[in-house]
C-alpha cells in the first residue's frame, strides 16, 4: 500500500495530538464486501454486480467472461430464466429492478457474434477424464466446468442432439435454434469436450461400466418420464400429458383433433404456460390454465407464487389464456371414456398438526366446466432404466451442494428433484464438477460462500440518481407465430446504460464519502488515485464509532459492529 492521506486537518494544533478513538465504546466500522442479492438468487451462481461493475467501466468482454466464469450460456438463460435476480435486486425498492436478463442476453449474443474465446485453457494431455449422462443444459454445463478446472469431459447423450429440453421442449418463440445451437457449438468445440450421440444409459452404458473406465461420472439425465395422473382413478382414453404433447408438436408441428376445442390445461409451470399458448395460437376455442398457485399481487407470498417466467404470464394473458389460481380439477365427467367436461374446486392454505400450512379443497366453491380435452402437466420423474439403487423414488436426492450420491458419481440438474429451472440446473452443472474435482485431488467439497446477503435497509440510496429501466420491444399479439422471437433485443447503448443503474450493492465506490466525511480523520487512504475498499483504513485510534462513514457509505460496503474490548 503506498502513502496514506488524511481527509482534513491543521498541523498547528493537530487534533491529531488527542486520541479519540478512547471514546467509542458500543460500535466501530468495519468494511463488508457482502453479497448482492441478486448474486445470492441466481441458481446458477453469477455474480451480476461482478460482470455490471465491468460494464460500467465499459469493458465488455471482460464481463461476459466473468459471467460465464459461472454461466457457460447467458444467451439461452437470458432468454429462458425466470430471473429470481430482478426479483430480488435491490433497486426495485427505488425505481425497478435491474433489466438483468436483458442485459445477460445481450452479452451472450455479443459474444458469439464476435466470437469471444471462453476464458479456459486445454486440459493437460494426461488429465483426467469425467463421464457425463446427458448433454441438457446440466450436463453442458458441467462439461464446461470440468474443462475449466483441468479436466476432459466426454458426454453421452441418448438423443441424436444435444440440448435436452432446451431443444424439445423450449418453444422458439422463447428460445429460437439459431442462439440456442451457437452457444451450444461454441461449448461444445472446447479442446477437452467430446459428446457421444445416441448412446443411452442401460442399453449402450451403465454406470458401473462408466466406473470403470472414467475417473469420476455426473448423471444429468433430466427427466423424461411423466408423472402418473388422474382425477379420483379416472383417466381419458385420449389422454396427452404436457411434456410429451409439446415433444410431439415440436418435432412434427401437430396437436390432437381435440385442440381445436375447449383446452383445460393443469399445472403451475413453463411447461403449462407453453402448452396454454402453443394452444391458443393453433386456434383453440378457449385455453384456460387451472393452478393451485397464486397470481402475483400483494397478498400473495412468494412461496405460493406460480412458477412461470413473470414475462411469459403477462404474455399469455394479453393473448387470451384464462387463469384460474387457487385452485384443482376435483372430478372428470366423461361420455365413456371421452372427457366432456371438468369440475373445478377453489383451495385455500391452512395449517396441519405439526404447524405447516397445506393445501386443501374448499367445499362449496365446486363448479362444472364443459371442455374437449384436459391436459395435465403436474411434473415429472427420472425413467429408472439404468439407474437401479442409485435414485431414492423418482429422483435422486444427494445430501450437499456438489450432488454425491456415491462415491465418484453426482447427480445433477432436475433429476436431483425439486430444481426445476435452467438456471438451477446450469448450476447444478458447475457445483458437481467443483465437487468432482475436489474429490479427485483427495479434497473436500469446495466451501460454500457464507457471506451475508446485503438488503435495501444497509444502502444510501440519496446518492443514486434516478433511471427508469430499459424498456424491451415485444411482438403485438397479432404477429406472434410458432417461431417468432417474443421478446426483442436490447443495443450497446442499452446495456451500458442499463449497468449504470447497478447500486453496486456491498462494493467499495472509492466516492471518497468515508475519507471526507469522518469528523475525526480517523479514515486514511492511498495517495494514489482511490479505486476500491483497500485504499480506504480506519485508525481506530481516532474513531469515535459515530457511524456517520456507516450511514453515508451508498453501497453498505461499510458497516457498523459491536465494539469488542
Amino acid at each position: 500500500m503506498g502513502e496514506m492521506t488524511r481527509g482534513q486537518y491543521a498541523d498547528a494544533g493537530t487534533s491529531l495530538d488527542f486520541k479519540t478513538g478512547n471514546w467509542r465504546s458500543t460500535q466501530r466500522p468495519v468494511h463488508v464486501h457482502a453479497k448482492a442479492p441478486c448474486h445470492t438468487a441466481c441458481p446458477a451462481g453469477e455474480d451480476q454486480q461482478a460482470w455490471f461493475a465491468l460494464l460500467q467501466e465499459q469493458k465488455v468482454e471482460e464481463a461476459w467472461k466473468s459471467l460465464v466464469s459461472a454461466n457457460p450460456m447467458p444467451g439461452v438463460t437470458g432468454r429462458v430464466c425466470p430471473h429470481p435476480c430482478e426479483t430480488a435486486c435491490n433497486r426495485v425498492h427505488v425505481d425497478g429492478a435491474l433489466a438483468i436478463h436483458n442485459v445477460e442476453r445481450w452479452l451472450g449474443d455479443e459474444a458469439v457474434r464476435l466470437g469471444w474465446d471462453y476464458p479456459v485453457a486445454a486440459p493437460a494431455k494426461d488429465a483426467k477424464t469425467v463421464a457425463i449422462v446427458g448433454a441438457g443444459p446440466a450436463g453442458i454445463s458441467a462439461a464446461y466446468h470440468c474443462v475449466r478446472l483441468g479436466l476432459k469431459a466426454e458426454i453421452f447423450e441418448a438423443l441424436s442432439e444435444a440440448g435436452g429440453l432446451l431443444r424439445s421442449a423450449i418453444p422458439p418463440t422463447r428460445l429460437p435454434r439459431g442462439p440456442l445451437d451457437a452457444e451450444l457449438g461454441r461449448i461444445l468445440d472446447l479442446p477437452g469436450i467430446t459428446l457421444n450421440l445416441r448412446q443411452r444409459l442401460g442399453r449402450d452404458v451403465t454406470v458401473e461400466s462408466l466406473k470403470a473406465q472414467y475417473a469420476a461420472v455426473l448423471l444429468a439425465p433430466g427427466c423424461e418420464k411423466a408423472k402418473p395422473w388422474s382425477v379420483q382413478g379416472a383417466v381419458p382414453a385420449d389422454l396427452h400429458e404436457g411434456l410429451e404433447l409439446l415433444r410431439d408438436f415440436m418435432d412434427h408441428g401437430a396437436l390432437p383433433d381435440a385442440a381445436k376445442g375447449d383446452v383445460i390445461v393443469h399445472g403451475g409451470g413453463n411447461t403449462a404456460m407453453d402448452i396454454c399458448r402453443i394452444m391458443k395460437r393453433a386456434g383453440a376455442k378457449s385455453v384456460t390454465l387451472i393452478t393451485a398457485s397464486g397470481l402475483p399481487g400483494p397478498d400473495t407470498a412468494p412461496d405460493d407464487l406460480i412458477n412461470v417466467v413473470p414475462r411469459e404470464l403477462e404474455e399469455a394473458l394479453e393473448e387470451g389464456i384464462e387463469v384460474i389460481d387457487h385452485a384443482t380439477v376435483s372430478r372428470l365427467i366423461m361420455k365413456g371414456s371421452k372427457v366432456t367436461g371438468v369440475e373445478i374446486i377453489a383451495l385455500k392454505k391452512e395449517p396441519g398438526k405439526d404447524g405447516r400450512k397445506r393445501r386443501v379443497e374448499f367445499e362449496g366453491t365446486e363448479r362444472v366446466v364443459s371442455v374437449d380435452m384436459v391436459v395435465p402437466c403436474v411434473g415429472e420423474q427420472v425413467d429408472p432404466e439404468g439407474y437401479e439403487g442409485l435414485l431414492d423414488g423418482a429422483y435422486f436426492w444427494p445430501d450437499n451442494a456438489g450432488g454425491r450420491v456415491a462415491e465418484r458419481v453426482y447427480a445433477l440438474g432436475d433429476a436431483r428433484g425439486s430444481r426445476g429451472t435452467v438456471a438451477a440446473a446450469i448450476g447444478d452443472g458447475r457445483l458437481a464438477a467443483e465437487a468432482a474435482a475436489a474429490e479427485l485431488r483427495g479434497e473436500d467439497d469446495p466451501s460454500a460462500d457464507d457471506r451475508s446477503t446485503i438488503g435495501i435497509d444497509a444502502l444510501n440510496t440519496a446518492y443514486y440518481a434516478g433511471a427508469s429501466r430499459t424498456l424491451v420491444a415485444k411482438l403485438p399479439v397479432s404477429e406472434r407465430t410458432f417461431e417468432a422471437e417474443i421478446e426483442g433485443s436490447i443495443s450497446r447503448t442499452e446495456a451500458l446504460a442499463e449497468a449504470q443503474r447497478c447500486l453496486s450493492c456491498g462494493n467499495c465506490l472509492a466516492c471518497d464519502n468515508c475519507w471526507t466525511m469522518c469528523p475525526d480523520n480517523a479514515v486514511i487512504k492511498t495517495a494514489e488515485l482511490a479505486m476500491d475498499g483497500s485504499h480506504y483504513v480506519f485508525d481506530y485510534d481516532y474513531c469515535k464509532g459515530c457511524g456517520l462513514c456507516t450511514h453515508e457509505c451508498p453501497t453498505g460496503y461499510i458497516q457498523s459492529v459491536p465494539e469488542t474490548n
